[in-house]
């Protein structure tokens, strides 16, 4: 038997009083959290849900979310965990295409638009079987018409069922994409591909008697979800929850309950560094943490240098999506870490560099778009097989992303492939510019994006956040930029914005830029 959830049951055997969840005041220790899964998986087993079946999971970053995982896991069914910004609609979509026969919503964590028709109404539209409440307190009754509260019915359940036995090539999680480019699709990962992916990070981190986790990142998110959950669970660490990111709760935390590990996208390292807390000690911080992880999108060399500067600590960036469990590539352990590069292929797992036509790109620094096989490549995107032999042969995998390899083998992310703004035939790669932006004494944050232009195509615009109290123009960081780059890279355009927009997971939303983005130029400066 090759079942996630034999994560938890393994620590709750060894350490089984020690604090496995923290959220505010509440505790939970490992003996507590497992048993909670385990009566999960008895109320899924009386409601006929079983091995294959899926169940849909909406919650926040509280203990009911791997409380339910694994629960779901134990009963030998398939996780499918749902952003919790999804509207009604989408929440619909997912559970439809998903086949979900059950889901568990966390009250407040969804937008459920019910009608006075309730939980029947909306099952009529999604499918789906049985809906448990997830309340933030104990009580017997729901607020929405036909749904049960999880409380209610795990009430006077024993915690005594044995995990069903599952293959390792069974689906254990289906992770959603965001849909940039059409409907979301379900990334099918394995019990294999999420426990070899719990082994790596073991390898990349290290051991230590104790590890305290601040999970920030969303739990529904796979970089949070298995590089922190699940390898934290199976490392018998203590994982200190966090709803909902904001900077000064984040740093406070970190110095209250003597954080280890951070792993965060570079939106919360630049939000860590920008934040207001006077309370807070950098110094008391860096007592304490041993490892700060970086992923999600690639981490801009000025952000990086600073969180090292301010807490005392060098940032280990990896590379790797959904669709490959996630993590592809780290920097190897015990090796100097080279700020801009996201390291070399993790344990078992090959990458390359490929053109339009999957030809392998040669030579050292030569762009190409990264491929990736191993261990922890997904199965394929449920029921989609014309989508998945877009982007898989021979047990490859095209990412999307495009990154250099320099001559001792670490990868450098250079952009998003649909990001790359093409200029009166000169290729723009937006993230050089923005690392360059970075280093000026009155940008906090950038975001450059390609607009129409009736002449060139594209033209570069830079979307900017001033550094609190600057005064910097246009006109003068445009000069600026014209000094440091070549004449085709430098944007000619510049906003001012009091923020960038991101998504739950904290990455940089480009497309609402270039969605609000009216301003098609005409002959540059």
């Amino acid at each position: 038997m090759l079942n996630l959830a034999t994560l938890l049951e393994n620590s709750a055997r060894t350490v089984r009083d020690r604090t496995a969840l923290v959220l505010g005041v509440q505790r939970t220790t490992y003996a507590e959290l497992d048993a909670a899964a385990r009566r999960v998986a008895g109320l899924l087993h009386s409601r006929g849900i079983g091995p294959g079946d899926k169940v849909a999971l909406s919650c926040p970053n509280i203990a009911w979310f791997p409380v339910v995982y694994y629960g779901i896991l134990k009963a030998g069914a398939v996780v499918v965990p749902l952003n919790v910004l999804l509207k009604g609609r989408e929440i619909a979509y997912h559970l439809a295409d998903s086949g979900a026969r059950a889901y568990f919503c966390f009250e407040g964590g969804a937008d459920l638009p019910m009608g006075e028709e309730g939980w029947s109404g909306f099952h009529a539209t999604a499918g789906c079987e049985d809906f448990f409440l997830m309340t933030a307190a104990p009580t017997g009754h729901s607020p929405i018409e036909g749904a049960e509260t999880l409380t209610s019915a795990l009430a006077g359940r024993s915690a005594d069922f044995e995990t069903v036995a599952t293959e390792p090539g069974d689906t254990a999680v289906i992770l959603y994409t965001s849909g940039t480019t059409g409907q979301p699709k379900g990334a099918e990962l394995s019990h294999s591909n999420l426990m070899l992916n719990v082994l790596t990070c073991h390898k990349l981190f290290g051991e230590a008697e104790h590890d305290v986790h601040l999970i920030a990142l969303p739990l529904f998110h796979s970089f949070g979800q298995v590089v922190q959950m699940n390898a934290g669970i199976a490392s018998q660490a203590t994982l200190v929850l966090l709803p909902r990111f904001d900077a000064p709760s984040a740093l406070a935390l970190m110095q209250r309950h003597a954080v280890t590990f951070f792993g965060g996208v570079p939106t919360m390292y630049w939000a860590l560094l920008e934040a207001e807390a006077p309370d807070v000690d950098p110094a008391c911080i860096s007592a304490n943490l041993r490892l700060a992880v970086s992923g999600g999108s690639a981490l801009p060399v000025e952000i990086h240098r600073r969180f090292s500067k301010r807490f005392g600590v060098t940032v280990m960036e990896g590379y790797g999506l959904s669709e490959t469990s996630p993590v592809a590539t780290f920097v190897p352990r015990g090796e100097q870490v080279r700020p801009g590069s996201i390291g070399r292929p993790v344990w078992g797992v090959e990458v390359d560099l490929v053109d339009k036509d999957w030809a392998p790109v040669q030579g050292a620094d030569a762009i190409g778009e990264i491929v990736v096989r191993g261990h922890n490549v997904m199965k394929g995107y449920h029921n989609r097989p014309e989508a998945t032999a877009e982007v898989m042969r021979d047990g490859w995998f095209r990412t999307g992303d495009l990154a250099r390899r320099d001559a001792d083998g670490w990868f450098s992310i250079v952009d998003r492939a649909k990001d790359m703004i093409l200029r009166g035939g000169f290729n723009v790669y937006p993230r050089e510019i923005e690392e360059v932006l970075l280093t000026h004494p009155s940008v906090s944050m950038a975001a450059v994006i390609g607009v129409p232009h009736e002449r060139h195509g594209e033209e570069v615009k830079a979307c900017v956040v001033r550094a609190q109290g600057a005064t910097l123009t246009e006109d003068e960081l445009i000069a600026w930029c014209k000094q440091k780059m070549a004449g085709y890279k430098y944007p000619r355009i510049v906003e001012f914005l009091g923020a960038l927009p991101t998504n739950a997971t904290g990455k940089i939303l480009k497309r609402e830029l270039r969605d609000v983005d009216g301003h098609t130029p005409g002959s540059g400066r």
